[in-house]
């Protein structure tokens, strides 16, 4: 029998799942709320994963089918849903991810944000970074914020994405979206030709090398806003895998070039809500004031964290103080904030209350 890839996405789409995968000789599986569900169907074939490379490969890649060995790609059933997909070999077998990419952009509200990011869209020049774990929603928080500059600035936004995501209709601003393979070589030449077509604002789908992080640099010093994602666990460890992209030699020189162009890191997690199931965002926020600013020429990352733990603002959170307030307001559980802590005997302190907590006015 054929599967009917158009009929299991519609099905996983009512079911509320983030993601499907279809690995040869196995049961398609379902990601809904960050667990992966193993659905009672027929085996996928290598046939079916054929069929389906067939029927959803952009035609630039169709005739280079057979020696393909990881590729990310969109597929679209319209009136439903726009999919990102990853084609990989799974030991010699052929596999296939679908993301679930939803036409409307959420609002900050509608993702549980703090209203405050967007603050982050306000800068006319700068470096905004998104980081978290892969499904963590930095994608979707990103297009919330551009979607924020579209239909407040009058501008022009570009966006160089591997594979281009969400799809943007032009509001204010005018947006031009760009995927790579098919309409730029790589990150690097695609921020050197936006730099051509007159842009105010780029968005940089990833971080991946030193040239894309030089090259964004070089953007937002030429007055731009760049937003772009990286994959970190936590704001400080960012700035120190940014580091980590240049030579021992001339770190000293990049870290004072890095402090004068990034604006704001945030670093998010999507965590079980303790009831329903569903996931909700529990974020860390660093905002570059002139006191971070100085702490990162000087390479004091420590004291940047102990900065943020001692802060009251929204603009410089720790994720412990955000999953202690999803706790306190009863959103999440205490085990929940535990697991998903980066600094778990921290954790453990707020909530025994050894130490005060971190939303009271009185800690400073």
């Amino acid at each position: 029998m054929t599967f009917n890839l158009d009929e299991f996405l519609a099905k996983a789409h009512k079911a509320g799942a983030s993601d499907v995968h279809l690995n040869c000789d196995k049961l398609p599986s379902l990601r809904i709320n960050g667990e992966i569900h193993k659905v009672d169907s027929d085996i996928i074939t290598s046939d079916d994963i054929n069929e389906i490379l067939v029927k959803t490969l952009p035609k630039e890649y169709l005739e280079s089918k057979g020696r393909l060995k990881d590729i990310d790609y969109i597929y679209e059933i319209k009136g439903l849903s726009r999919y990102r997909v990853n084609y990989c070999k799974d030991i010699y077998l052929g596999k296939l991810t679908f993301r679930a990419i939803p036409y409307h952009i959420k609002t900050l509200a509608e993702l549980a944000l703090p209203e405050y990011l967007r603050e982050f869209t306000k800068f006319n020049n700068g470096i905004i970074i998104i980081t978290g774990a892969t499904g963590s929603g930095k994608s979707t928080t990103l297009a919330s914020l551009i979607e924020i500059i579209n239909q407040t600035r009058k501008g022009h936004i570009i966006t160089i994405e591997d594979p281009v995501e969400f799809v943007y209709e032009d509001k204010k601003s005018i947006v031009t979206q760009r995927s790579l393979d098919i309409d730029v070589k790589d990150f690097k030449t695609g921020i050197k030709y936006a730099l051509r077509q007159d842009p105010d604002v780029i968005l940089v789908g990833e971080i991946r090398d030193k040239d894309t992080l030089l090259s964004a640099i070089e953007a937002s010093e030429t007055g731009h806003l760049v937003f772009s994602t990286l994959h970190t666990n936590g704001t400080v460890a960012s700035i120190n895998r940014l580091k980590g992209f240049v030579e021992e030699a001339g770190q000293e020189a990049f870290m004072k070039r890095l402090s004068n162009c990034i604006r704001g890191v945030l670093h998010q997690q999507l965590v079980p809500k303790k009831e329903g199931g569903k996931l909700t965002p529990a974020v860390e926020v660093l905002t570059f004031t002139s006191t971070v600013m100085d702490y990162v020429k000087d390479g004091k990352m420590n004291e940047i964290y102990l900065l943020m733990q001692r802060s009251k603002q929204q603009s410089l959170k720790t994720m412990n103080m955000s999953l202690y307030d999803l706790y306190d307001r009863g959103i999440i559980t205490k085990e929940t904030a535990l697991d998903y802590s980066l600094e778990k005997v921290g954790m453990e302190q707020m909530i025994r209350g050894i130490s005060r907590n971190p939303m009271d006015d009185s800690l400073i």
